[in-house]
């Protein structure tokens, strides 16, 4: 949500720039759940399980291939085991005035990443107008 929340909240005029690292830039009236509706074919599908009372995790024995494969696999088994599940509803809060549109951004596009497919990231970080840098691994 990390990248919801500075596309949102960034508009502050304490907030010099905003970085994306990998994440979700949102354009008004948009949400992760918006984004994530409809993936290309091919892309990476987040090994996201069913809610449970109203709350998301990601499935632990995919959990470092789909979001830690560069962590070693002690850390990456202690990163899955210490997850915190996130509501349902906060996949549809939609962004109301897009920090990006009036601030300077930068994103790094995770050209391996396994959660937001990288045509996706890209389109974001174009339409935000953000200095973009690949990094791979």
């Amino acid at each position: 949500y990390g990248g919801v929340v500075i596309t949102e909240a960034g508009t502050d005029p304490k907030v010099a720039g905003l970085v994306y690292i990998t994440a979700f830039a949102p354009d008004q009236g948009e949400s992760v759940g918006k984004l994530i509706a409809n993936p290309p074919p091919g892309a990476p599908v987040p090994p996201i399980l069913p809610p449970k009372d109203g709350f998301l995790s990601l499935d632990r024995a995919k959990f470092a291939a789909s979001f830690a494969a560069d962590v070693k696999p002690d850390v990456a088994a202690f990163m899955a085991d210490s997850q915190v599940p996130w509501g349902v509803t906060a996949l549809n809060g939609e962004v109301t005035v897009p920090a990006w549109k009036s601030k300077p951004s930068w994103y790094l596009v995770a050209t391996n990443d396994k959660m937001i497919p990288v045509d996706a990231q890209r389109m974001m970080a174009k339409r935000a107008g953000a200095k973009t840098v690949d990094q791979a691994g």
